[in-house]
């Protein structure tokens, strides 16, 4: 069973960087042909993907963004991380780290961590 874990913290100030970790279980994130996503929903908005990295290292942004967001990975640790640049309270969130098959689509979700832009 694979599972997800989002950790960071919940509280950044405007203009500073975010930065969250997806540990992943039960499964590599070197594993043929997974992307991992980073998905956020802000209060009263659907779900946003941001940006994945997939099993190869290669990584994909959301276009609206791509020039604030960098996703990177330690396969050391099996873990997935987002950093986002010069945050503002609009970037208030619960964030979550997925799994795409590539197939059918997202089948593993972590929990989701509530982010705060706030001073």
């Amino acid at each position: 069973q694979v599972q997800l874990q989002e950790s960071g913290p919940g509280l950044v100030k405007p203009s500073q960087t975010l930065s969250l970790t997806c540990t992943v279980s039960g499964g590599s994130i070197t594993t043929n042909y997974y992307c991992w996503s980073w998905i956020r929903q802000s209060p009263g908005k659907g779900l946003e993907w941001m940006g994945a990295i997939r099993f190869s290292g290669n990584t994909y942004y959301s276009p609206s963004l791509k020039s604030r967001t960098t996703i990177s990975r330690d396969t050391s640790k099996n873990q997935f991380t987002l950093q986002l640049t010069s945050v503002t309270p609009e970037d208030t969130a619960l964030y979550y780290c997925a799994r795409d098959d590539n197939y059918s689509g997202y089948d593993y979700w972590g929990q989701g961590t509530q982010v705060t832009v706030s001073s």
